[in-house]
């Protein structure tokens, strides 16, 4: 039996199931798909690990599937047009279910088709890198990039089930199971010391994939996300805590190309940077700095970003942000670990000083 989490959210409440083999299950899918018709929307490397599983468990409906190439750069209005064609073309109506069958990539511009698709239907996430199981499946964040910013185009939009199959990550290359640990990091950080001194003392077991630990890691990583998106489904307040080195990763995807640097290597450079200013501003002791460092590292993570991105051109990208509010840049910082705040009080020559300027 799965382990399965809630996302308590009212009447548009949905579990989260955990476990080995989920994807062939029916029984994760069936009780949250209104209608008979269901387009599964996949990508080119995803597809042929995993979409005959997934077709054979909606066994009795009308299912189609639509392949997206796979990357970041994808990630746009004229590739999610594909989803629309594909829905039109098949004549599927206000009760369809879309399906997420991939990353983070598929999951946010899959919920951005399901939220604009005749006004809204259902979807379901079927996560299948260790970053979208802990993070990006989880809390209706949708939307798509522009080569302006990154995730500027989207909508709220919560699934009806998320359904995180661990056994995918068996075919998960290193460099992306790297990239899911930052998030995974990223919960110790702001809000759950323990679990970030359990992750200090499991790294080794994560990295080379032991089941049991990483099943754990999800699922801590999930309470976490699922407490957060109950308590602020719309970032009005704590849920914008879940941005930490958000803001410095997406200035660093976007000026080092779309796809070059992976989502969770520019957060882990990103979190480098939210300790170095907090320590700067006297908030996070050194040791604490330190700790945050050595652990991103030896999750596999880089620390420092891209050399030829200037501390100018940083401060420039970092200024399209949906965390601006009135010309002013805010960010989420660290007052020790296990804490976190969002400010926009901070000198700027110690901001300048972090991005290397």
């Amino acid at each position: 039996m799965p382990t399965t989490l809630n996302v308590a959210l009212g009447a548009r409440s949905y579990p989260i199931f955990i476990g080995t083999g989920l994807i062939a299950d029916p029984g994760c899918y069936r009780p949250h798909i209104p209608g008979r018709q269901v387009m599964i929307v996949t990508n080119e490397t995803v597809a042929p690990l995993y979409l005959a599983a997934a077709q054979a468990a909606l066994d009795g409906l009308r299912v189609e599937a639509v392949i997206l190439p796979d990357g970041e750069v994808y990630k746009t209005q004229a590739v999610l047009e594909r989803v629309y064609d594909a829905l039109l073309t098949a004549r599927f109506s206000r009760d369809c279910t879309l399906i997420a069958l991939g990353g983070g990539v598929v999951g946010d511009m899959t919920g951005f088709a399901a939220a604009c698709y005749q006004r809204g239907v259902a979807f379901i996430q079927v996560p299948t890198t260790l970053l979208a199981q802990v993070d990006s499946s989880v809390g209706g964040k949708t939307g798509i990039n522009h080569p302006l910013g990154k995730n500027m185009i989207g909508a709220f939009h919560q699934p009806r089930a998320v359904i995180a199959d661990t056994a995918t990550l068996d075919t998960l290359p290193d460099r992306e199971l790297s990239a899911g640990l930052a998030e995974v990091i990223k919960y110790g950080l702001i809000r759950d010391c323990a679990f970030f001194d359990w992750l200090d003392a499991n790294l080794p077991a994560l990295r080379v994939r032991n089941p049991a630990v990483l099943a754990e890691a999800i699922r801590r990583s999930c309470e976490n996300k699922a407490e957060v998106v109950a308590a602020d489904e719309h970032e009005a307040g704590e849920r914008a805590l879940l941005n930490l080195g958000h803001t410095f990763g997406h200035a660093i995807e976007t000026g080092a190309g779309y796809g070059n640097w992976l989502h969770g290597e520019a957060v882990g450079v990103g979190m480098c940077m939210a300790a170095d200013l907090s320590a700067r501003l006297g908030w996070l002791t050194l040791a604490d700095l330190q700790r945050t460092r050595d652990l991103i590292e030896r999750a596999g993570l880089p620390i420092a970003p891209p050399p030829e991105l200037s501390a100018d051109r940083l401060l420039e990208l970092m200024a399209v942000d949906k965390k601006v509010l009135d010309g002013r840049l805010r960010l989420v910082l660290l007052r020790g670990i296990g804490t976190a705040l969002v400010t926009d009080q901070f000198d700027p020559a110690h901001l300048r000083a972090t991005l290397g300027g």
